[in-house]
């Protein structure tokens, strides 16, 4: 087995993960900016997004989430103690094992695609029903090989090789990407475009397995996948996957939920959520997850207990950095979040509309950033500590808390219909409060004005997750120290964020009748530029090493003399 490479700084760690995870993003928003174009929010867009996420509770039940919690501790103690051996008999079972139970889910969804549909979406009916079937068929075998490629980050991370697995998923993006690019012109109705758009996909997680292979096996040897309990660890692996699971499956539990839920909504809701989440995510992915998947397996190695002091300032430092990126974009998505959504998704048949209505969304959604991305750091270091069931039980109180708040905001919001192009009036469509949805045919009309359920089931989730916070800091052991919001640079994170949101509401009168690519980046740089100094006056560490970097390589392009 190859050796590791020397222990990074957490600063680098996250920077390489937070890298291959930019560019899988931007590889994503190029994705979904061409979906959006040709699909709008439609009725075969609708199909595709529920299609996806169905087959998406798999990988995400076997994937990185549930690795992290199970195997990677495991994995990098075994490492960390030199049992390279050991390290690889334990990987070589845990893909044994995988590969086993993802085969047996991907059949039985290929095979149950009609009444797993019919649970999972009871609001499609006719063709938009049919054509999600047809989807889930297709796209259920490449969340196999996306499990797998979970398993490959397990080894990569815990041999602090961060790049490769979190850059990997751009090869599943660009696949979809050159299907659109090829088939879009060609005058394919939309049911089959999104038939080729799911075909793409399959290919493109098949890809994005086959690019890590060579780089583990270069790792682990002759590795010989088994199924087996034998091989030291796999138990105290499985020990941990089966609460890991359980919250995984409480997680999934929330999406299926929201799916139900925005199924019996005005059409387009299920798109504009889908829409809303691509932005949502990306701020969570590029700091909340490089941060937490970084520092997992120092911690997991460190043999971080409930006793030991060894998390406590990794872990402060960890909030500051998180919420040094995350809460100037929480502001941002609310203030200009319209300016963010035209720049990426208004073109072809994405309307400004479409644009108002996913910025509604985008807008509920980000009440919960700062959480959200807070509680993904907090929960790797209960993963380090052998914790999987704390995190379980807080996450099913998440998803109770959201599903009940949400599910009665989405019926009041769903007949709050706003006017068109750009006319603000709204109009209230029944008598509220209200406790069943819109009648088929009133939700169902492709020229309805933007109705807001979609928003309602969004502010259910914001709520959900500060609670999940809170109660993750309760279950820290005081080793950790107070787990503030912001490691103790929170207020003045948060007025340097303020400061920008200033700004950037300012420059919108100037900007408003540029176009969006070119309004976006105004507004992003001149705002930008206010916070970074805003928060380097105020102290901030991070801000006072990012500027420091950035004088330095400035020098380097134009030194002086």
């Amino acid at each position: 087995m190859s050796e590791d490479r020397p222990a990074p700084s957490a600063r680098r760690s996250s920077a390489l993960v937070g890298g291959g995870i930019l560019l899988s993003r931007l590889a994503g928003l190029a994705r979904e900016s061409l979906i959006a174009a040709t699909f709008a929010t439609g009725s075969a867009v609708d199909a595709f997004r529920a299609a996806l996420r169905i087959p998406n509770v798999l990988q995400n039940l076997l994937g990185e989430g549930t690795l992290s919690a199970s195997f990677i501790p495991v994995y990098a103690r075994l490492l960390a103690d030199g049992d390279d051996e050991g390290a690889g008999r334990l990987a070589g079972a845990v893909a044994g094992l995988l590969a086993v139970v993802a085969a047996t889910f991907v059949v039985a969804g290929v095979v149950f695609a009609r009444p797993l549909t019919s649970v999972l979406a009871p609001g499609y009916t006719g063709e938009r029903f049919e054509l999600t079937v047809v989807l889930v068929r297709i796209l259920t075998p490449g969340i196999g090989a996306l499990v797998l490629s979970a398993w490959c980050l397990g080894v990569l991370n815990s041999h602090r090789r961060f790049f490769l697995s979190y850059a990997a998923p751009v090869l599943w993006n660009v696949v979809q990407i050159a299907v659109l690019v090829a088939l879009g012109s060609r005058g394919l109705s939309q049911a089959s475009l999104a038939v080729a758009l799911a075909w793409g996909a399959l290919a493109g997680g098949l890809l994005q397995l086959g690019v890590q292979l060579p780089a583990v096996r270069s790792l682990l040897g002759n590795l010989r996948p088994r199924v087996s309990l034998h091989p030291g660890g796999v138990r105290a692996v499985l020990r941990r996957f089966v609460p890991a699971v359980t919250g995984r499956g409480v997680v999934q539990l929330a999406s299926y939920v929201d799916l139900v839920l925005a199924s019996y909504l005005a059409l387009g809701a299920v798109a504009a959520l889908s829409y809303a989440l691509v932005l949502y995510l990306l701020p969570i992915s590029l700091f909340g997850m490089s941060v937490a998947a970084a520092e997992l397996p120092e911690l997991s190695r460190r043999g971080a207990g409930p006793d030991s002091d060894a998390g406590g300032g990794r872990l402060e430092e960890s909030l500051a950095r998180v919420a040094f990126y995350v809460v100037p974009t929480a502001v941002g998505y609310l203030v200009v979040g319209d300016v963010v959504v035209a720049a990426l998704f208004e073109r072809g048949r994405f309307g400004p509309d479409d644009t108002r209505l996913v910025w509604y969304v985008l807008a509920a959604f980000s009440l919960g950033l700062v959480a959200t991305t807070a509680s993904r750091v907090l929960q790797s270091a209960l993963y380090a500590l052998g914790d999987t069931r704390g995190p379980a039980k807080i996450a099913a109180a998440r998803v109770a808390a959201s599903a009940v708040l949400g599910a009665v905001l989405m019926l009041q919001l769903d007949r709050v219909a706003l006017g068109g192009g750009a006319g603000l009036g709204v109009v209230v469509l029944g008598d509220l409060p209200a406790w069943s949805p819109l009648p088929v045919g009133l939700r169902g009309d492709p020229d309805a004005a933007v109705r807001l359920g979609a928003t309602g089931l969004a502010l259910g989730s914001a709520v959900g997750a500060w609670l999940e916070l809170a109660l993750l800091r309760r279950r820290l052991p005081p080793s950790f120290g107070r787990a503030r919001i912001g490691g103790g640079q929170g207020r003045a994170t948060a007025l340097a964020a303020v400061a920008a949101g200033v700004v950037a509401a300012g420059a919108r009168p100037l900007v408003g009748e540029w176009a969006p690519l070119l309004a976006l980046p105004a507004v992003a740089l001149s705002s930008g530029a206010v916070y970074l100094a805003a928060a380097a006056a105020l102290g901030v560490p991070e801000a006072t090493a990012l500027s420091a970097t950035l004088r330095r390589r400035l020098t380097t392009v134009h030194p002086r003399g």
